[in-house]
C-alpha cells in the first residue's frame, strides 16, 4: 500500500484471514518532524536560515507543523508515533503501511547539501521504524532532487543500504517539470536499480484566485498531478526509460478524465504538443500506475477502465482529512468489481509496483 503525506505514500497493506481482503494502501508520515518541546528552531539552527518545517508539541497527542513562525497544519500523534499508528491500523484491519514523508518536507528550494542532510535524517529515521516493525511498515525515501547527482547517490543508499523499494518525488522540482533533461540521469539510475517512483503533488499556487475554498488542495493538487503525467509523456520520459515504474497520486489528478482532450489536442496541434515526443499520449495508458483515491464510484470505475485494472493501487491519504477514512471501503462497495479485481486493487497491483510478495507479510 502506498500513500503520501497528504499526500499519498503511506499506503497501507491491509490483510485479514481471507485472501480477497488482503490490501495494500498508500499513506503519509511526517516522520521526522520529531522535535520535542522547546526544539522548534532545530533546523534553523542546523542550517542557518528559515523555510524549514518544524514541530511544535504544544499539547499531549498533538503538534503544530510550523513554517517560519506560521502554523501550516495541526497533526496528531499518529503522524509520528508508530505504536499509535499500529493501533489504528489494527482497528481498521490494516497490516502494513508504506511510509513516506510529507511533501512539504521535500525542501527542493533549499541548498542542495542541506536538503541531502535532511533527506538522510528522514530516511534513516524511516528505515529504523521499518526495521523495528518489519511486518507492519515499508519505506519510500525522499531525495534532494534539485541536485540530481546527490539524489542518485542517496537513492542508491535508500535501495542498497536501507532496503527501500522506492522513493517519493514531487510533481515538479522548482522550475523543472518532470521531463527536464537535468533529471535524465536520475531516471536512468532508478530504472537500473528497479526503484519505483511515487509522484505526489506539491508546491501548488496558494495565493490570488487559489487562496479561498481550500482550492490548492481541491483543484491545485489534481492540476499538479495532471501536469506531471503530461510532462513525462510529452517529454518522452517513458520512451527514453521504458522500464521506469511510476505511480501518480490521487487517481492521476484530472488526467484519466481529460485524456481524450489531451490526445485530441496532441493530434490537431502537433506543432505545440508533439515537439519532444511523437507518440500519442493514449499509447501510454497501461504503462504507469495511479492510486485509487478518487472518493467516487463512477470515478473509480472510469479510472480502472482508462488506466488499467492492473495499474490502480489502493490509496488512502492516511491520516489526513482528504484521505479515505475506511481503507478500501470504496473498492469493496463496487458491486460490478469481482473479487479478483478487488484483490488486484487492494493488494496485487501495489505488490507488483513495489516488487514485493505477500509472503513477506505473513
Amino acid at each position: 500500500m502506498l500513500e503520501q503525506h497528504s499526500n499519498s505514500l503511506l499506503r497501507e497493506v491491509v490483510e485479514s484471514s481471507s485472501l480477497e481482503n488482503f490490501q495494500i494502501q498508500l499513506g503519509k508520515k511526517p516522520q521526522l518532524l520529531l522535535q520535542r518541546p522547546g526544539s522548534a528552531d532545530r533546523y534553523i539552527t542546523r542550517y542557518g536560515y528559515g523555510g524549514w518545517v518544524q514541530l511544535d508539541h504544544h499539547c499531549k497527542g498533538q503538534a503544530r507543523m510550523m513554517k517560519d513562525g506560521k502554523v501550516f497544519r495541526v497533526i496528531q500523534e499518529n503522524c509520528w508515533d508508530p505504536e499509535v499508528r499500529i493501533k489504528e491500523m489494527d482497528l481498521s484491519g490494516v497490516t502494513v503501511q508504506v511510509l513516506s514523508t510529507v511533501p512539504v518536507m521535500f525542501s527542493y528550494w533549499a541548498k542542495p547539501q542541506d536538503t541531502l542532510d535532511l533527506s538522510q535524517i528522514l530516511n534513516n529515521h524511516l528505515a529504523a521504524t521499518v526495521k523495528k516493525y518489519p511486518k507492519r511498515f515499508i519505506g519510500l525515501g525522499t531525495l534532494p532532487l534539485q541536485a540530481p547527482d546527490l539524489a542518485v547517490k542517496e537513492m542508491h543508499r535508500c535501495v542498497n543500504e536501507l532496503g527501500f523499494p522506492g522513493v517519493q518525488i514531487g510533481s515538479h522540482v522548482n522550475e523543472w517539470d518532470l521531463n527536464a533533461p537535468e533529471l535524465y540521469d536520475f531516471y536512468a539510475a532508478a530504472e537500473q536499480l528497479n526503484c519505483c517512483l511515487f509522484v505526489h503533488p506539491w508546491d501548488m499556487q496558494l495565493d490570488g484566485r487559489m487562496s479561498k475554498y481550500w482550492f490548492p488542495w481541491l483543484i491545485g493538487m489534481p492540476a499538479e498531478t495532471t501536469m506531471a503525467i503530461c510532462s513525462m509523456i510529452m517529454g518522452g520520459i517513458f520512451e527514453k526509460f521504458p522500464k521506469l515504474k511510476v505511480c501518480f497520486a490521487h487517481g492521476g489528478g484530472a488526467f484519466p478524465y481529460t485524456v481524450g482532450r489531451i490526445s485530441h489536442g496532441f493530434n490537431v496541434r502537433p506543432d505545440l504538443c508533439a515537439v519532444d515526443n511523437k507518440v500519442d499520449p493514449r499509447k501510454y495508458l497501461g504503462s504507469f500506475y495511479t492510486d485509487s483515491l478518487v472518493h467516487d464510484s463512477g470515478a473509480l470505475r472510469l479510472l480502472t477502465s482508462v488506466i488499467g485494472e492492473d495499474k490502480v493501487i489502493l490509496g488512502t491519504d492516511y491520516p489526513f482529512p482528504l484521505g479515505e477514512l475506511e481503507p478500501g471501503k470504496l473498492i469493496d462497495s463496487m458491486e460490478d468489481f469481482d473479487l479478483k479485481l478487488k484483490d488486484k486493487l487492494k493488494a496485487g497491483n501495489a505488490l507488483e509496483f513495489l516488487g514485493l510478495s505477500r509472503k513477506q507479510f505473513e
